[in-house]
C-alpha cells in the first residue's frame, strides 16, 4: 500500500510531460480567426509616416485586398518583407498595413529603411484595432473579400512558397465567386 504513494508524482509528472508534448504539435498559425467570414470590424488609423493619410475600414472598396499587421520590432516581419514588397510591385491585390503597438515614428523609420509595400498603413499604437481583429502577434495577415468579410487570416511571416501554395488559391477562389 505504501508503495503507490511513491508514484503518484511519478505518474502526475508523466501525465503533464504527455500533455505539454502534445501540445507543441500545435501550429499557431493554423488558428482560426473568430471573424471568419464576418465583415472587417469598423477602425479608423492615424497614419504611420507624417503627412500621409492614414487607414479605416472604409478604404477597403469592393475588391480583394490584404490587411498586413506588422510591427518596427517583429524580426519575423523583417523575413517576410520581401515578399511583400514584390507583392506591392506584380500583384494585383492592393496590400494594407498596420503597425502594431509600436513606439512613435519607430514604424515610419522602419518603412523608410525597408521601403513601404503597402498602399496606405495605420498607425495602432494603443493595438485596439489588432485586437478587433483577433490578432494573436505579428505579423498576420487578413484576406478581405470585396464585400468587406474576412476570408481567411494567417499568422507568421509570408514567403514566396506561402504566398503561392495558400494565398493565390485562396484569392483565386475568392475572385472566381459571383460578386453580390
Amino acid at each position: 500500500m505504501m508503495q503507490w504513494r511513491f508514484f503518484v508524482p511519478l505518474i502526475v509528472f508523466a501525465g503533464i510531460c504527455g500533455g505539454l508534448g502534445l501540445s507543441l504539435r500545435n501550429d499557431p498559425s493554423k488558428l482560426p480567426s473568430m471573424l471568419m467570414d464576418k465583415r472587417v470590424p469598423d477602425f479608423a488609423l492615424a497614419g504611420v509616416e507624417t503627412g500621409k493619410p492614414g487607414l479605416s475600414s472604409a478604404d477597403l472598396g469592393k475588391k480583394v485586398v490584404l490587411i498586413n499587421v506588422f510591427a518596427s520590432w517583429c524580426g519575423s516581419c523583417q523575413i517576410e518583407h520581401p515578399t511583400l514588397m514584390s507583392l506591392a510591385g506584380n500583384s494585383d491585390v492592393t496590400l494594407y498595413g498596420i503597425d502594431w503597438k509600436d513606439e512613435p515614428r519607430k514604424g515610419a523609420l522602419w518603412l523608410s529603411r525597408f521601403q513601404n509595400p503597402y498602399r496606405l498603413a495605420g498607425d495602432d499604437r494603443s493595438g485596439r484595432v489588432a485586437i478587433d481583429f483577433g490578432v494573436t502577434g505579428v505579423p498576420e495577415t487578413f484576406v478581405i473579400d470585396p464585400s468587406g468579410r474576412i476570408r481567411y487570416r494567417h499568422a507568421g511571416p509570408i514567403t514566396p512558397e506561402v504566398w503561392s501554395e495558400i494565398f493565390e488559391p485562396i484569392i483565386a477562389k475568392i475572385k472566381s465567386e459571383p460578386q453580390s
